[in-house]
């Protein structure tokens, strides 16, 4: 079978529901080791696109090719036995902490899975818990936060040890300092893989190979974060725009702060 190798979009177009495109015409290519990352408006069709290399839908026109075969020629547990992805809405299984970070290679020995833990900075609060890696999550993980759940897939994807990584908005649920500590961890992760990254905050993919910046289904950009910034596009666009939301945050934050002292005096 074709892996490890090149991830080719040949004129890919897609619908969920006939004459409703949600991918026009879509080309574009991952080397080996690549990082690409996809960002743009709400619904440009960024999240289908990491369904459809994991083949949760094929597609309506047009190629997906690993190495050169087509996707749909693969054999569906090959190619997902070869891809870890780290969804934004991670769903876990009624049991312990250690058997669904265990799902990602059920060969795992504990000492592997409390690393892939440690990789994720969730093997601190596994373990502050009574019952550490035998507590259970709950149904479909009900009883962790939605940031401790997904640190729990990122562990999982670590543990997997895959060739092709899709995080598809895999830090979303994390508070900024807890996003800071894993992103070491995530570009470790995608060093020496080919990795596609789905991000709404544009602050996690400067340091992605290329960037594709899609709107209405369409890639209208293509370029490193410094190419686009220079570009003054759609992405230097947003880019400014969440930076102006940041300085907000931040300028309001320091006014509370500036406040209770005055109060405090």
């Amino acid at each position: 079978e074709a892996f490890p190798g090149r991830i080719e979009f040949c004129n890919v177009s897609f619908a969920y529901k006939t004459g409703h495109p949600v991918l026009s015409n879509l080309s574009f290519t991952v080397d080996p080791g690549q990082t690409i990352a996809l960002v743009g408006p709400s619904g440009s069709g960024k999240t289908t696109i990491v369904r459809l290399l994991f083949r949760l839908y094929d597609v309506t026109n047009g190629q997906i090719k690993f190495n050169g075969t087509d996707i749909r020629m693969l054999k569906l547990f090959s190619l997902r036995s070869r891809i870890a992805i780290v969804p934004q809405d991670t769903v876990l299984f009624n049991d312990t902490i250690r058997y669904n970070i265990r799902y990602g290679r059920p060969t795992a020995t504990d000492d592997e899975i409390e690393e892939a833990a440690k990789a994720a900075a969730i093997h601190n609060f596994i373990t502050s818990h009574p019952d550490g890696y035998e507590c259970l999550v709950g149904e479909r993980g009900l009883k962790l936060s939605g940031g401790e759940k997904q640190r729990v897939a990122i562990a999982r994807a670590v543990l997997k040890r895959p060739e092709y990584i899709l995080l598809d908005e895999a830090t979303s649920a994390l508070d900024s300092k807890t996003e800071r500590s894993i992103q070491q961890n995530l570009f470790e992760l995608c060093n020496r893989r080919t990795c596609l990254i789905v991000a709404h905050r544009l602050s996690t993919v400067i340091h992605a190979d290329k960037i594709l910046v899609l709107k209405e289904g369409k890639i209208v950009e293509t370029g490193s974060h410094e190419q686009l910034l220079e570009n003054k596009g759609l992405y230097a666009e947003m880019w400014l725009l969440q930076n102006e939301k940041a300085s907000g945050i931040n300028l309001k934050m320091n006014n509370i702060n500036n406040e209770e002292e005055i109060n405090e005096k």
